[in-house]
């Protein structure tokens, strides 16, 4: 063993290979592509020390050759998977177009995360792309996943970022990067419909057993495996949308290949948070019906399980039919137990503890005053909450006003601080403080303003002196603000 390979073995790996125990349909075993020159960028150390790694022993050269997949894991084999999807409604056959799975990490915990590679290079399912990845979209997904794990919210998280010193090319040449990515696995709906679309219900069925063993054990799942499944996948998809529409968040490329079992935020390409609260509101410059805007995002949830339930048909019951009755008497629950828990979701954001008959109307009337003003969304449930930063001639509006009398009235019993500042964030990545990082960054190679911005999103909650600059509702612009896939 060379001395590099020996380093690298001590720094705690720990990783399993149970993926690639299932049929070989689902995956193809390839290494990255080899980088002459990586460079490191960022490490997540805390996230390291989690997963039960430390990197301290090896140099910056080092660190960026391990991250680059140069030198990898012992044990590791690496593989990408296969998966389909519907990508704006429209059925694809997909897969990792440059991502490389080295395994999965056993953590001291006993939890198990896949370690990953993306913008690591072509795999088989690289449909003619390059396999590379740029350093903004990186650097966004880093940024953006860890704050998404600071708000409370299922997400995937980001281990590293290296520079490859490879030129990207879209429409212009970029900076090359490769991030590492932490979940609880990758397994995506559209990983079912791959099989689904080859008729393969022998994979199918051990790929089901396989995602309950890893996922859902607490569950007990056990007179019908593949409703009790999909009710469960539903639970944490709903329960993951209501955080979304709780601060504000927009994923923007909502497919059913974006969309994992785990019920964990995955790909954060043209994803963005909400300033003024607009129901429509819609970031991507690839959505132009709006199909995934803000207030669009339970309702298409819901049509991806029904995909995925489809998918699963033939493990329901040998009767189509029957199956068929099965599988939309479980998706039909998705209504009344998404509004019930939105409602509880947004008493809690105004800090009301137990319902009451008029909550809706409390509710509804503040949300169509914030549409009708363009009231920032995360400012008025500070302003709500007497922070300082929030004081604006807005919340003078006779409307506003007459609603806060009533709200007062309703919530004169609770103790406000203790339920709304546990769920009102007062930062959030706000979309112009995250492009002026970003381009600091690819520009002009600094990343002070990167850095800065991760350390106040690190405590979303709990701020205090915060700079006017991080928590105003930017300026409208004549140009609206749009954001990009990044492959």
């Amino acid at each position: 063993m060379d001395k590099n390979k020996e380093v690298i073995s001590e720094i705690g790996w720990n990783l399993k290979k149970s993926y690639t125990k299932l049929p070989n349909i689902l995956f193809s075993e390839l290494k990255p592509d080899f980088i002459n020159n990586p460079r490191v960028i960022k490490v997540n150390n805390k996230l390291a020390a989690e997963l039960g790694l430390d990197f301290s022993k090896l140099t910056e050269s080092q660190i960026s050759n391990l991250f680059a997949g140069n030198e990898l894991p012992p044990l590791s084999r690496p593989f990408s998977q296969s998966y389909a999807g519907h990508q704006f409604g429209h059925f694809t056959i997909l897969g990792d177009g440059r991502a490389h799975m080295l395994g999965e990490q056993m953590a001291p915990d006993g939890h198990i995360y896949d370690i990953q590679f993306k913008g690591s290079g072509k795999t088989p399912f690289s449909r003619g792309a390059d396999g590379k990845a740029a350093l903004g979209p990186m650097l966004r997904e880093y940024l953006i996943s860890e704050a998404m794990y600071y708000l409370n919210i299922p997400t995937t998280r980001s281990l590293a970022v290296i520079e490859t010193g490879e030129k990207v090319y879209r429409e212009v040449a970029l900076k090359g990067a490769i991030l590492t990515r932490v979940a609880k696995s990758h397994i995506r709906f559209g990983t079912f419909q791959f099989l689904a679309a080859h008729k393969d219900y022998e994979s199918m069925s051990q790929l089901l057993d396989y995602s309950i063993e890893r996922h859902f054990q607490i569950n007990k799942i056990t007179t019908n495996k593949a409703l009790g499944f999909i009710e469960a996948v539903m639970a944490r998809q709903i329960d993951l949308i209501i955080h979304w529409m709780r601060v504000g968040f927009i994923h923007g490329v909502m497919n059913t290949d974006n969309s994992t079992i785990s019920g964990e935020t995955i790909d954060y390409g043209p994803c963005a948070f909400m300033d003024q609260y607009d129901f429509k509101t819609v970031f991507s410059s690839i959505d132009a019906q709006g199909r995934y805007a803000f207030g669009n995002q339970p309702s298409i949830i819901q049509w991806n399980l029904v995909r995925l339930a489809e998918c699963l048909l033939p493990l329901i019951d040998n009767q189509e039919k029957e199956a068929i009755k099965k599988a939309q008497a479980s998706i039909n629950k998705f209504g009344d137990i998404f509004n019930h828990k939105w409602k509880a979701m947004m008493l809690s954001k105004l800090g009301i503890e137990t319902e009451s008959v008029d909550d809706e109307e409390l509710i509804n009337t503040l949300l169509s005053w914030m549409q009708e003003k363009n009231a920032d969304y995360t400012n008025t449930f500070c302003h709500l909450m007497d922070l300082d930063h929030a004081n604006d001639e807005i919340y003078e509006d006779q409307k506003f006003s007459e609603w806060k009398h009533h709200w007062q009235e309703r919530t004169k019993k609770y103790q406000l601080d203790t339920i709304m500042k546990n769920i009102n964030p007062v930062m959030i990545p706000r979309n112009h403080l995250v492009e002026e990082a970003l381009s600091e960054a690819e520009t002009n190679h600094r990343f002070d303003k990167f850095e800065n911005l991760l350390t106040l999103l690190s405590t979303p909650y709990i701020q205090t002196n915060l700079r006017e600059e991080f928590v105003k509702t930017p300026k409208k612009s004549e140009n609206k603000y749009q954001t990009f896939c990044g492959t």
